[in-house]
């Protein structure tokens, strides 16, 4: 389509959840609007997992910047990274396109959300 144009040119980073130790819990980035991108990819990395943690990861849509209605995308979702099953050190992607929202009902912004259970994440 742009065969001279850099990736840099293409893509853009709209949100992040830095590298951190993650104690057990859910952490989420911003809403974001997804109505002026034609494909929103979530990028997961694991990291180290502590003993017996495990790692979920889901899109969840809202109809405004606030998170009012907040819901989960159906089938925006990793398959649980756990330390049992050597899911440290691992990467996941979650593809979304503004089409997958509940646009009928006023859907419009997407926000990451991940949970790590029993351990900490570092």
């Amino acid at each position: 389509m742009f065969p001279n144009a850099k990736g840099s040119e293409l893509l853009s980073v709209l949100a992040t959840i830095d590298p951190a130790s993650q104690a057990v819990g859910t952490t989420s980035t911003g809403w974001i609007s997804a109505g002026n991108h034609h494909n929103l990819l979530a990028l997961i990395q694991s990291g180290a997992l502590g003993t017996n943690a495990t790692l979920d990861a889901k899109l969840q849509q809202a109809q405004d910047a606030s998170g009012t209605g907040a819901k989960d995308l159906t089938g925006k979702a990793i398959s649980q990274l756990t330390q049992a099953a050597s899911g440290s050190a691992k990467q996941a992607l979650i593809n979304l396109r503004p089409d997958d929202l509940d646009v009928t009902n006023g859907y419009a912004f997407v926000r990451l959300s991940v949970t790590v259970g029993v351990a900490a994440r570092l």
